[in-house]
């Protein structure tokens, strides 16, 4: 049976996506090593997953709530945003799906002229609406309550009428082998719909995505063109990336430093 700071910690995770050892050991007033064999019993129990210095909430089969999603790794989103923002000149047409990180790529599209934005995201839609030199158009379909996406085949329809320059596509999970997962099935129809008509795929995802995992494929890192993120701790990924001529961009890396070292 769970002890109650084992409830405790399971509903911080709920609250924050995730938790480190530190952060609980001043909380609940014990030892790193009593809260490292808490974690670790939690993830026995496959609650949590284990992560350095702390631990993710384990959800093979339901994502984070979306308040929880935008905290984590904050910042680090917000740089791939601006990263992939300077990728997209004014004057062109994109693509933006469901997800925390998309929508920092839109708030740093902000002061682009020209830009026409098809969306399934209704954050997106509201975040641009405001912007009178960027033309939003907003998918159709189901509502899904819990974070503002559309989905559905209504929404898998009104996609496959536009060919645009750009898609800005996020993931849930990226698997070792290179696949792109995501929690909806439904969602990930739109967002197959989205890749396949877009000339040029720029995937947006924090380096937490390769810590999670999620049972519903989107695709797989090949057919993206531009991949950006602030670190990609994987060789795999890197090697995956090279061969399929995927070009790798990571914020949170000084190159030029690693370049000298090396």
């Amino acid at each position: 049976m769970l002890i109650a700071r084992h409830n405790a910690i399971l509903e911080i995770a709920r609250q924050n996506g995730r938790v480190s050892v530190d952060d609980l050991s001043r909380r609940f007033d014990v030892s790193p090593q009593t809260i490292r064999k808490d974690l670790n019993e939690l993830c026995e129990r496959r609650l949590l997953a284990r992560t350095h210095g702390g631990a993710l909430l384990s959800s093979g089969i339901e994502n984070v709530g979306y308040e929880a999603r935008r905290i984590i790794s904050s910042k680090e989103k917000a740089d791939i945003g601006t990263s992939v923002a300077t990728l997209i000149p004014d004057n062109a047409s994109m693509f933006i799906n469901i997800g925390t990180t998309t929508e920092a790529v839109a708030q740093s599209l902000l002061q682009h002229r020209g830009l026409m934005v098809i969306t399934n995201n209704l954050n997106v839609a509201s975040l641009v609406r405001g912007y009178s030199q960027i033309e939003v158009v907003v998918a159709g379909g189901v509502l899904r309550h819990a974070d503002g996406g559309i989905v559905g085949e209504a929404a898998v329809d009104f996609m496959r009428q536009f060919k645009v320059d750009f898609a800005i596509v996020g993931a849930s999970a990226i698997d070792p082998d290179g696949s792109l997962l995501d929690y909806d099935y439904r969602e990930v129809r739109v967002t197959q719909t989205i890749m396949e008509n877009a000339r040029h795929v720029i995937l947006a995802a924090d380096s937490t995505k390769f810590e999670r995992t999620a049972p519903v494929r989107v695709g797989h890192l090949s057919q993206v063109t531009t991949f950006v993120t602030d670190n990609c701790p994987s060789d795999t990924i890197r090697q995956i990336a090279a061969n399929e001529d995927v070009t790798l961009i990571e914020t949170g890396v000084d190159r030029t430093a690693v370049d000298q070292a090396v």
